[in-house]
């Protein structure tokens, strides 16, 4: 993945963590949208690896679901 793609994505998390959806959208789906197909998959995997980037949320030893 390039540089520019992490950093937007990164930057993304950062401003859904602070309720800023909108600002986050607007830098990531520029992104997302031009990546050719392999990019793509490298992002859908950070995506998926990241979630708790983008909510905040922590796993715990006893809620490995996220769930209480």
């Amino acid at each position: 993945m390039r540089p520019s793609t992490l950093r937007a994505l990164n930057r993304a998390a950062e401003l859904t963590r602070q309720n800023r959806l909108t600002e986050a959208v607007l830098i990531a789906e520029p992104v997302i949208l031009t990546a050719d197909f392999y990019e793509g998959e490298e992002i859908k995997a950070w995506l998926v690896s990241h979630v708790a980037d983008f909510t905040g949320e922590t796993k715990t030893a006893g809620n490995e679901k996220g769930t209480d």
